[in-house]
């Protein structure tokens, strides 16, 4: 199976991804094959936001089940099925390593969980035909980005054996801020400085910083009142490892404080 050289940290958003065609970021993740990553990865790992558990948990199911995780959307929201067969192997996989590698002490398997809106909206526009394997990993909200950062560095073989890790989360995320009154695809100035930070810091290689972005970031509590969108990103990078080269391949904005920047991590040959 070929390598899958490049890591990913995707921005999805509002579930309204799922429907609304005038979203920039709607038509980056349909052009995904075509512009982002023409190979067809042997399965997908997927570390989605809205999975956060006590100790890192994978669902082992046959087939992936379709989580409608969020409340007074438009009703034809509800109808969206999004139904690609599981990869109990890769779950099993995954719980190697973690308990190897990354030192872990417990790893728990759902047998029942499918996936929730943070993994079936993007994958849904990046690959409609729902044919390849996906397995979804939890994070873990208590935590630091360290341990998240640490968690993917133990998860970096996967990439040798033709898996696709991508992190969802969110590279703002503060729902309390959202303005309805910017509809023009703007940003508010503390939004647009964490996202900034957050792009010249992957871009520059200062990766330590973004491990300790409580610390480093402007507007770290403003942009993240709760870490849960934000750890994917951290497990992203470190399964790409210490000398991967950041990119940013989508930037755009909805309601002034929600960022879709999203980010390839590649490693060298």
């Amino acid at each position: 199976m070929e390598r899958v050289n490049q890591t990913f940290f995707l921005s999805h958003g509002s579930p309204t991804l799922s429907i609304d065609d005038s979203l920039e970021a709607r038509q980056f993740f349909k052009s995904w094959t075509e512009k982002v990553l023409p190979q067809k990865p042997k399965s997908i790992l997927i570390i989605s936001a809205h999975w956060d558990t006590k100790v890192p948990t994978v669902n082992t199911v046959l087939r992936n089940s379709t989580i409608h995780d969020f409340y007074g959307f438009p009703d034809p929201m509800y109808k969206l099925k999004y139904e690609a067969p599981g990869a109990i192997e890769l779950g099993k996989r995954v719980k190697e390593l973690l308990m190897g590698e990354g030192g872990m002490k417990c790893v728990d398997e759902d047998k029942k969980r499918g996936l929730d809106h943070g993994a079936w909206v993007p994958l849904m526009l990046m690959y409609p035909e729902a044919d390849i394997p996906v397995c979804q990993l939890s994070v873990q909200s208590s935590q630091n980005g360290t341990y998240h950062y640490n968690m993917g560095k133990a998860l970096a073989p996967l990439k040798d054996e033709g898996v696709l890790i991508i992190g969802s989360g969110s590279a703002t995320h503060n729902l309390r801020k959202l303005d309805f009154n910017i509809t023009n695809g703007s940003a508010v100035p503390w939004a647009l400085d964490f996202d900034h930070w957050l792009r010249d810091s992957l871009l520059q290689g200062r990766y330590e910083d973004v491990n300790d972005w409580e610390e480093k970031a402007p507007n770290a509590k403003t942009a993240h009142p709760w870490p849960e969108h934000f750890y994917p990103l951290h497990v992203a990078l470190g399964a790409a490892g210490g000398d991967a080269k950041a990119e940013q391949i989508h930037t755009s904005w909805q309601l002034g404080t929600l960022s879709y920047s999203s980010y390839s991590f590649t490693t060298p040959l």
